[in-house]
């Protein structure tokens, strides 16, 4: 395995792998990584032959208040993680390597970015969309690996792949939990004990509705009020937002499939998720 700092030495080694006709898959990250994050690596290892892991805390997607200076970092065990994957290259750029002194361009992105996170964090989908288009012209990927538990993040990048051309499949991966059901974020390790059991609220009120629509309850709206309740009844929980959204558009849902997305401060500790909900087939 490499571990490449340059973005000029990592663009020009993919150019000469994608130009061979060696199939490359990136799985972009934040570091700190997880069962989640691993397995969209072993997915990248089984369908791509060459692998790129990036590990870069991206500035330009974090608030003036938020936890960039505190985001987890553990490079050491992260790269061991690769290595046991079978990572071929991890990119390790520094903030100065991507955004350069007078750095000044950044992609603009639309609807599907202002509802959700997109309303909570201003200018974080801007920062997303950003890294991710200078990250698929320096590892030349066919394909993109992408945890649905960011689901909004997912349809923004799909979108802006489409939008201007890019050759490459952005490819969703579904949501890895712990035990408990709580969706693993890298955000967890925040938690204190008393804390992390709240966390399972998330899940448990997701779950919840997902039984309340097979018992027969239609309404999008009616299911998100009720895993809103089932929320805020939790006294460490405090709802960021609790949505019923078409999961194309991310309007508001009016009928079904809905997908419920949650933004919920457990402590100080900000998590979200989400749950896809289908009218059962009658047949």
């Amino acid at each position: 395995m490499r571990t490449i700092h340059n973005p000029r030495e990592l663009q020009e080694l993919a150019l000469s792998v994608r130009g061979s006709g060696t199939s490359i898959g990136l799985v972009p990250t934040m570091g700190a990584l997880h069962e989640g994050h691993l397995s969209l690596i072993r997915r990248a290892r089984q369908s791509d032959e060459f692998v790129i892991v990036s590990i870069f805390v991206n500035p330009t997607q974090f608030g003036p208040n938020e936890d960039l200076d505190r985001y987890p970092r553990t490079l050491e065990r992260d790269l061991d993680a690769c290595r046991e994957c079978g990572v071929d290259v991890v990119f390790v750029p520094s903030a100065a390597d991507l955004y350069p002194e007078g750095f000044q361009t950044y992609v603009e992105v639309g609807p599907l970015a202002s509802r959700l996170c997109g309303a909570s964090r201003p200018g974080h989908f801007r920062g997303v969309a950003t890294i991710c288009l200078k990250l698929f012209n320096l590892c030349q990927p066919n394909r993109a690996y992408f945890g649905l538990k960011d689901y909004q993040q997912y349809r923004v990048v799909e979108r802006m792949a489409r939008d201007f051309d890019l050759p490459l499949e952005i490819v969703p991966m579904p949501i890895v939990r712990e035990p408990d059901g709580l969706a693993m974020s890298s955000r967890n390790s925040y938690l204190s004990p008393e804390e992390r059991a709240a966390a399972t609220v998330l899940f448990r009120s997701l779950e919840d509705a997902a039984r309340a629509c097979e018992a027969g309850e239609r309404d999008p709206q009616t299911l998100a009020a009720r895993v809103r309740r089932s929320i805020e009844a939790d006294p460490l929980a405090r709802v960021d937002y609790v949505e019923a959204v078409d999961p194309l558009t991310l309007e508001p849902a009016a009928s079904l499939p809905a997908l419920i997305a949650v933004a919920v401060f457990v402590g100080n500790t900000r998590l979200i998720d989400n749950r896809l909900l289908e009218a059962p087939d009658s047949s």
